[in-house]
């Protein structure tokens, strides 16, 4: 039977059936059923589960997604997390998840109406709710589609190279204010005190370190403590371990189910979904599979063609995820006959290759085009080492002569973010005139990003945080170093993973290095000064450069190799086109900025500049690993 995207049943909603987990508390939880002439369809069926912390009747109203799936014929099942909405405790960051997830499948095996077989889906937290949830082993679930989740927390997603990614923060301020879990909210003033005229995270940020007691976190307590545990429990403690928050440790531990990993090249989570990949195509039979575009954080977005300002032609965009739902799921949990029986294991959007046009939008047309792959790495994928230059080139040929290159960064005055990948990283507006009730305000209608994510020209503009007037390019700051290729002769395709391996020093007791490359597009009759488009980045706080675990601090002027590893890429590179990398020492407001004392971070008190200097030539031979693909034959 093939799949049918048009919908066969009525469909009845049980709703808030209060699911108790293993300490008693109760999750909110309604069931969508198959229905015909007003009954429930009866028999067992496959059931599809989604837990979300964004209210489970928003997230509804906003895809569909439940409604949809009951019509085809499976039991939906979607459940507010705990300590939200109408569930009861406590949010503790993620934490919560594997356990919460495994009791409710726990509870939907002891249900009359499923056959056995649970299948998960859900992006951002509600896909940390399935790694999670899958980390402990459950013997029911069949199935599951992780869009955009995380490998390690600490790793590259919620700290990252030491330094923390702000979104977090931001998470915590305007996800309390608009929960209205009555537990939260049993003082009637709460929601006045966060919703109405409450500062801004955007303000807030200007005050880093955040002081425990002083923001309006202090009205949420729950909220609060975790917040600040992620802020400044910087080592990689056990806590950072548990299954919720470092799935990768427990892979062998998933049921061998197939499992479609789908992520974005601008999404927040670029490398955990590769990590997610390889760790269980390496160790289950599957079937594993890997979808990635030139997508930003989301759902909706991977329907979309473009991220930030560059677009990249319709064929990036999905013709329906919610439709790659259903034949995933008729596949792998109804046993329908399916194409993607043959499909190829990793399919990837490789980006690059247009004209360089403004489109009718206002966007950078850069194009691409889908390609089929079996693995990840690519097997054909020539590490080709490009090095810098004391004279700002960068080059597969190393240089002859010795020679550093040394800026100030000050820790007052950051490198603004211009784009990349980042999600969340939003701040809240107060409610509008006449409502007191954030239940009778949507938060998409009242949120709005401090950090927009994608692709952008990086020049400084006022529609980015920290730009300043005369708005100009970020390559030309004093603590930004920038290496270049000459135009190239040829296209050249940079899809994989990529390092930076530099040779550094710095006057601090710490401090953080920062990587970025850059696709840079030569003038023409649209853009007349060129495009600087960025495609990765990343950072590295220095006391970490030998290891997460526990702080490793180089003494000041002492000179050490580090690597920073850039989120992976796929794009290609067109003749006339440059290759560059910047390289400096903050990307603020996407990382939280080092104090350079060398103070417990998120408690310091004190800040100071540092001379951070790059070491290039035989001896010292800075470089980045670009991983090219052959030109086709």
């Amino acid at each position: 039977m093939a799949t049918s995207s048009e919908p066969i049943y009525d469909v009845l909603i049980e709703h808030d059936i209060m699911v108790a987990v293993r300490d008693g508390v109760r999750l909110a939880t309604h069931v969508y059923f198959p229905a015909k002439d007003g009954e429930r369809l009866p028999g067992k069926h496959p059931v599809l589960l989604n837990r979300t912390p964004y209210r489970k009747e928003d997230t509804e109203e906003a895809s569909g997604y439940n409604r949809f799936f009951a019509q085809r014929g499976y039991i939906a099942v979607v459940q507010d997390c705990r300590g939200t909405f109408k569930s009861e405790g406590d949010v503790d960051f993620l934490v919560p998840e594997a356990e919460d997830g495994f009791d409710t499948l726990e509870w939907i095996d002891q249900q009359p109406w499923s056959n056995g077989k649970v299948g998960s889906w859900g992006t951002s937290w509600s896909s940390w709710t399935q790694t999670a949830m899958a980390a402990l082993g459950p013997t029911n679930l069949a199935s599951m589609v992780p869009n955009m989740s995380g490998a390690i927390a600490h790793e590259s997603s919620v700290r990252h190279g030491g330094a923390l990614e702000l979104r977090f923060l931001a998470w915590a301020f305007w996800h309390s204010a608009t929960n209205t879990q009555a537990k939260l909210k049993a003082d009637p003033a709460l929601d006045g005190a966060l919703n109405l005229g409450a500062t801004s995270f955007a303000d807030w940020i200007t005050r880093m370190p955040l002081r425990k007691g002083q923001t309006q976190l202090k009205l949420v307590p729950a909220y609060e403590d975790w917040a600040f545990k992620i802020y400044t429990e910087s080592d990689f403690t056990d806590y950072w371990k548990h299954p919720s928050l470092a799935p990768a440790l427990y892979w062998d531990d998933f049921p061998d189910i197939p499992i479609q990993v789908v992520g974005g090249w601008y999404d927040s989570y670029t490398r955990a979904t590769f990590d997610i990949y390889g760790g269980l195509s390496a160790r289950k039979k599957g079937p594993i599979r890997v979808l990635v575009g030139p997508w930003t954080h989301g759902s909706s977005t991977l329907d979309l063609s473009f991220a930030g300002d560059v677009e990249f032609g319709p064929d990036a965009a999905l013709n329906s995820f919610r439709d790659l739902h259903l034949r995933w799921f008729d596949w792998t949990l109804k046993g329908t006959q399916s194409d993607l029986e043959d499909a190829a294991p990793v399919r990837i959007f490789v980006m690059g290759g247009g004209d360089g046009h403004r489109t009718g939008s206002g966007r950078l047309f850069h194009g691409g085009r889908w390609r089929d792959e079996k693995e990840w790495p690519l097997v054909r994928t020539t590490y080709t080492p490009y090095y810098i230059h004391g004279d700002g080139t960068l080059s597969p040929d190393t240089s002859s002569e010795e020679g550093h290159t040394t800026y100030r960064f000050d820790p007052s005055d950051p490198v603004p973010s211009l784009g990349g990948n980042v999600s969340s990283l939003s701040a809240l507006d107060s409610l509008p005139p006449g409502i007191a009730d954030p239940a009778y305000s949507p938060r998409g209608a009242r949120i709005h990003n401090v950090l927009s994510p994608g692709g952008f020209d990086q020049v400084e503009n006022p529609d980015f945080y920290g730009c300043k007037p005369p708005y100009l390019p970020i390559g030309t700051r004093r603590d930004v170093l920038v290496f270049q290729t000459p135009p190239l002769d040829a296209d050249v395709e940079v899809t994989g993973p990529i390092e930076v391996n530099l040779s550094v020093s710095s006057s601090a007791a710490d401090t953080d290095f920062t990587a970025k490359l850059i696709d840079v597009y030569p003038p023409n009759r649209w853009y007349p000064n060129g495009y600087a488009l960025n495609l990765t980045d990343s950072i590295l706080r220095m006391r970490y450069r030998n290891g997460r675990e526990r702080p490793d601090f180089l003494p000041p002027g002492e000179i050490d190799e580090i690597t920073i590893t850039l989120y992976p890429t796929s794009n290609v590179f067109a003749a006339s086109h440059c290759i560059r990398l910047d390289i400096s020492s903050s990307n603020f407001p996407r990382f939280d900025v080092n104090p350079n004392t060398g103070d417990p971070i998120g408690t310091e008190r004190r800040r100071q500049g540092a001379d951070n200097t790059v070491y290039h030539g035989p001896e010292h031979p800075s470089h980045i690993v670009l991983p090219i693909i052959p030109a086709s034959s």
